[in-house]
């Protein structure tokens, strides 16, 4: 039996609130109608998603592997809506996902050369979940920045950016010219450190993106690092970047679902490799040689 989505969502709106009532809230329906639509969802699985007491509502092991599956899923669903509702309309649409300091607007100009009756969106994303929106289809095409889970993926090698420690302006080593891995060792880290800087004691917070990082780092929690493009897109008073020149550079590549075949997906990735050799120039970064080189996903 093919799995029926509204059954998907509505046994979303339980899992995450743990209550029958509130979740039948959230979804304008009555209870006993989101009991009934939990039941036959069950029945379609052949397996039960929730033990229910007077205690209350918990998810079964069976449960919780739907919760882990059931958000690319309906993510993958609205994605198809949203590809099919744009052709429906004349319209055809590129949406290109990317990290931050990534510049996209060279290959989509050069892509437009080919291309002009295409949009392309451009849409910012964040290292957890870079890999899952390439595979769920809510983007088309992303620059990525390593380590990333390969598996389902094609991923092509564009250029190798320095990394910078990031530092509070109050810091001992802030404002050099440039620092050295050792002059860092036990500084807790905000974030994820990337490859060659463990171990160091993790400050413990929970953070996403560079703009979490950087208002961790300014109020004295800990030190990160990021790629050098931050020092021009994310330059503030109470931060410091300072080279260090022995850390491992960070890595951005072009990656796109390995299923899915394009002739436009395929297009945007020639003209992105085609400027990429540009933007690595005007960066002063290290090309990778494209034509032999070959990325490693999980770093």
């Amino acid at each position: 039996m093919d799995l029926d989505l509204r059954k998907v969502r509505y046994f979303v709106a339980v899992a995450e609130r743990l209550h029958f009532g509130r979740a039948a809230d959230a979804l304008h329906i009555a209870q006993p109608a989101l009991s009934r639509q939990i039941r036959a969802l069950e029945q379609d699985l052949d397996a039960t998603l929730f033990l229910r007491d007077n205690h209350g509502v918990m998810l079964t092991e069976a449960g919780r592997q739907l919760l882990d599956d059931a958000g690319p899923l309906l993510a993958s669903a609205q994605a198809v809506r949203r590809r099919v509702a744009s052709a429906a309309l004349g319209t055809r649409r590129l949406t290109v996902g990317f990290r931050a300091g990534v510049a996209v607007t060279p290959a989509a100009r050069n892509f437009a050369v080919r291309h002009p009756d295409v949009v392309v969106d451009m849409q910012r994303i964040e290292g957890d979940e870079q890999a899952a929106m390439l595979l769920d289809g809510r983007i088309d095409v992303a620059y990525v920045r390593l380590p990333i889970d390969g598996t389902g993926l094609r991923v092509t090698p564009l250029y190798r950016e320095p990394r910078v420690a990031v530092l509070p302006i109050g810091h001992r080593l802030a404002g050099k010219e440039q620092i050295t891995k050792a002059d860092l060792a036990g500084e807790p880290l905000v974030g994820n450190p990337g490859p060659g800087m463990r171990p160091h004691p993790d400050a413990g917070f929970l953070v996403r993106g560079v703009d979490e990082t950087l208002e961790h780092v300014a109020a004295g929690r800990g030190i990160s690092f990021l790629a050098r493009s931050a020092t021009v897109f994310y330059s503030r008073p109470d931060v410091s970047f300072v080279p260090v020149p022995d850390l491992a550079a960070d890595e951005v590549c072009l990656a796109i679902p390995a299923s899915r075949s394009s002739p436009l997906v395929d297009d945007f990735v020639a003209a992105a490799v085609a400027t990429a050799e540009i933007t690595a120039e005007c960066g002063n970064y290290e090309m990778w040689q494209l034509g032999g080189d070959t990325a490693v996903p999980n770093g």
